[in-house]
């Protein structure tokens, strides 16, 4: 592809710009972000080759567009594109929800929706900006493409061809299971782990409890050093799903308190066991997932 532009150049936006460079799928990549400061840095670690304030300008000529921010600003960032957006330029997202971004692009794009192929890269890291992007950060990772009606499959091809040159394995889901789904194992987990660094910072003697956290604790709660905004923006944005999922927890946790007053510890060492089997299914499946990557790749 001779033009990338992306939207958004930090931990996933610059991921994804790096990645494409390393496997010279990019020749141009160019950045537009709300950040100067940020546009700069990227463009001084590589990351891109140009650095845009000019929405017009920059998706000029361009093959793929890349929205890298808050799923609250798609509604806005694509309506700056639309009047510029020219015919045979493949937009995408890497939003962790889904159906609300659809639905900002039918609203955005109009007549012009079937150029957007929605997208998620799963993948990430605590850190964020431009210098947290990593060029490996994809590879072996899933990508689940969210293709819509509309889209010509050579579009949503172009969409992953792209993500694979990342190193990721491309999935397919539709908006609507891919909230489902991602408000299970992803949006309430971090709900849980910023509620609880949230509650034990509020204690009075939080000072103690934190030189006193181990392991397990920075294993649980790694996840709320993500970006408040942009977590933000997904648990409101997958609300109905997520709510159906906390509302679920709540009703184990409240199982689990009950069983904790009466003292029945052949309860709680079944859900223990259930769940320390099911975790090891995980992770067994995922190293097996992987190993079949690499040797497919040698």
């Amino acid at each position: 592809m001779k033009k990338i532009v992306v939207f958004g150049v930090g931990l996933i936006g610059g991921s994804f710009a790096l990645a494409l460079k390393k496997a010279g799928a990019a020749a141009h990549v160019v950045g537009v972000g709300r950040s100067e400061t940020s546009l700069l840095r990227a463009k001084e670690l590589g990351i891109i080759d140009e650095a845009s304030t000019s929405v017009s300008d920059a998706v000029q000529g361009a093959d793929l567009i890349l929205l890298a921010a808050p799923v609250a600003q798609t509604g806005v960032i694509l309506s700056s594109i639309a009047p510029h957006l020219q015919a045979g330029t493949v937009v995408t997202d890497a939003g962790s929800t889904k159906a609300d971004v659809v639905a900002a692009a039918r609203a955005a794009l109009g007549d012009k929706i079937g150029q957007f192929v929605p997208g998620h890269p799963i993948a990430g890291r605590e850190q964020n900006g431009p210098d947290a992007a990593l060029a490996d950060l994809y590879v072996g990772k899933k990508t689940v493409i969210t293709a819509l009606d509309e889209n010509s499959e050579q579009d949503v091809e172009r969409v992953a061809q792209a993500w694979q040159a990342c190193g990721a394995v491309i999935h397919r889901l539709s908006p609507q299971e891919h909230d489902a789904v991602f408000a299970s194992v992803s949006h309430l987990p971090h709900l849980l782990a910023y509620a609880l660094v949230d509650d034990i910072a509020s204690k009075p003697h939080a000072p103690i409890l934190f030189q006193y956290a181990a392991s397990g604790f920075r294993d649980f709660t790694r996840i709320a050093g993500s970006s408040p905004e942009m977590w933000r923006d997904i648990s409101l944005a997958n609300r109905a799903a997520l709510l159906h999922e906390l509302d679920a927890y709540l009703v184990q946790l409240i199982r689990m308190r009950k069983m904790l007053v009466e003292r029945d510890s052949d309860g709680l060492e079944k859900i223990y066991a259930n769940a320390q089997q099911a975790r090891h299914n995980w992770t067994a499946a995922i190293e097996t997932a992987e190993r079949q990557s690499k040797e497919g790749g040698d």
